[in-house]
């Protein structure tokens, strides 16, 4: 958490040989975060560590009643869901895009994982007023090429917790089969 806007650039691939997951980059470059998934691609339990490999979040998914949801548990030593993170109403009803709620197990907050209108690849996360306290967009180079859509830049607003918000990026790598 800082009191800054911060950029990171979200590479969905991982950096162990064989592995699945995805790698965050700071603004210098440097790895800041990286999910790995030991298993196979979409698998139900999934890992989010720091640089140096200390365990931050286990995100895991469950079914419930053919839908599926995720916890996100910290690594505390309490196995209690962080926050849990389902369909929303909008999106079963058809709307366009996707739309799920992220509900806080320490208070009634609660957030929005959204996608940004006709873009697949593109999200943004939304406080429980509407604010957006961090958003996703396909990466350009300083050239202006657009990269694939495997490569996006995240930018988190202020005095957000970015372990967090890279638990939801993991969310949304699962709910596109990118992990």
């Amino acid at each position: 958490m800082t009191s800054k806007r911060e950029t990171f650039t979200v590479w969905m691939k991982s950096l162990v040989m064989q592995g699945n997951g995805c790698t965050a980059f700071d603004e210098n470059g440097e790895v800041v975060y990286r999910i790995d998934n030991y298993d196979n691609k979409h698998s139900n339990e999934v890992y989010l560590m720091d640089l140096h490999g200390k365990l931050l979040f286990t995100v895991c998914e469950k079914k419930i009643c053919g839908f599926p949801s995720w916890k996100g548990c910290k690594n505390t030593g309490a196995n209690k869901p962080f926050f849990q993170v389902r369909k929303s109403w909008r999106s079963l009803l058809g709307k366009k895009g996707f739309s799920y709620k992220v509900t806080m197990r320490s208070d009634s907050s609660f957030y929005r994982l959204e996608g940004l209108s006709g873009k697949s690849s593109e999200f943004r996360i939304t406080d429980g007023n509407g604010g957006v306290v961090a958003e996703a967009k396909r990466k350009q180079s300083s050239s202006g090429v657009v990269l694939g859509d495997d490569v996006f830049t995240l930018v988190v607003e202020p005095h957000v917790d970015h372990s967090f918000i890279m638990a939801l990026v993991t969310v949304y790598g699962l709910i596109r089969h990118q992990i």
